[in-house]
């Protein structure tokens, strides 16, 4: 039987002001799977759209890296700082998320509250201090990693979206992002990806590094569900194209629980995919021609 929000999402997709958009989507993403440069050469394809996309990520945090040193940072060629400035801090986390989306690939879609968990300690895990509850000043708690919020802790950001769920709210929408992401078969990727990074980002589940891991899982749901199967699409440049304000703002729109607010947030999502399958083309290009792009 099939959940009743994984029914709702099915529905919310045939809305009249959705259709189109929806349907571009698909097409642009079935475009690019069938680049020149796909048919031997997805690794590398990949590889740089996962740079392309912590770079961006980054730049939706606030965090600004030139892409060249993102590309080194992943390859391993370049060693993180030993006592990084704010942006090197964020960025660790995001390179380590954007890498970890692909290692998650297989089991997003049948495990999601694991995939979740990891993801999250990718983004955060170098900043754990074990000793952070009795030491003033410190990081973060090596207890909070990989977790939920429990009672008692807070999460301070994306302030602008408005006040995030209490705790015991944050376990239950949590168990409905699982059964979405398990009813995959029954709603159009488009909307379900879309829907999972505003859950992720709006229910703020952790106390830090919440829209760093939306973004995450975003990806490895538009790459798991079919959606972009190679992985090429650079779905964090897409949001970031249309400006961080114009993100946090679809985000606010989607916390308002309001049908409006869920098409503004779907409209921006399809607006990012489709720009992230053309930015895969000229990655895709640039693979084929020899020259990543800087």
């Amino acid at each position: 039987m099939t959940h009743p929000a994984v029914a709702a999402l099915a529905t919310i997709a045939q809305w009249p002001e959705l259709v189109e958009p929806i349907a571009e989507v698909r097409e642009a993403l079935t475009a690019l799977r069938w680049h020149q440069a796909l048919r031997r050469r997805i690794p590398e394809s990949a590889a740089e759209s996962r740079v392309r996309g912590a770079q961006a990520s980054g730049e939706l945090e606030g965090s600004r890296l030139p892409v060249d040193l993102v590309r080194e940072y992943i390859a391993g060629a370049r060693a993180w700082p030993v006592d990084p400035d704010p942006v090197e801090d964020v960025m660790r986390g995001i390179v380590a998320a954007t890498a970890a989306s692909e290692e998650i690939r297989g089991q997003v879609l049948g495990a999601p509250a694991q995939a979740l968990a990891r993801l999250h300690v990718a983004a955060i895990g170098h900043l754990v201090d074990a000793d952070a509850r009795r030491r003033p000043g410190a990081r973060i708690p090596a207890d909070t990693v990989g977790r939920p919020r429990a009672a008692g802790e807070v999460c301070e950001e994306l302030v602008d979206v408005g006040p995030p769920p209490a705790p015991g709210e944050v376990a239950q929408r949590l168990s409905l992002v699982s059964e979405l992401v398990r009813g995959h078969g029954a709603v159009p990727a488009v909307v379900l990806c879309a829907v999972v990074h505003a859950e992720v980002a709006t229910v703020r589940p952790f106390t830090r590094g919440n829209a760093i891991v939306a973004r995450a899982l975003e990806r490895a749901l538009v790459q798991a569900t079919g959606l972009d199967p190679t992985g090429v699409a650079v779905t964090e440049l897409g949001h970031f194209r249309q400006t961080m304000p114009a993100y946090v703002g679809a985000l606010a729109a989607y916390a308002t629980g309001s049908r409006d607010g869920v098409r503004i947030w779907l409209e921006h999502c399809c607006q990012a995919y489709a720009a992230a399958a053309q930015e895969g083309r000229i990655v895709a290009d640039a693979v084929l021609a020899g020259r990543l792009p800087r």
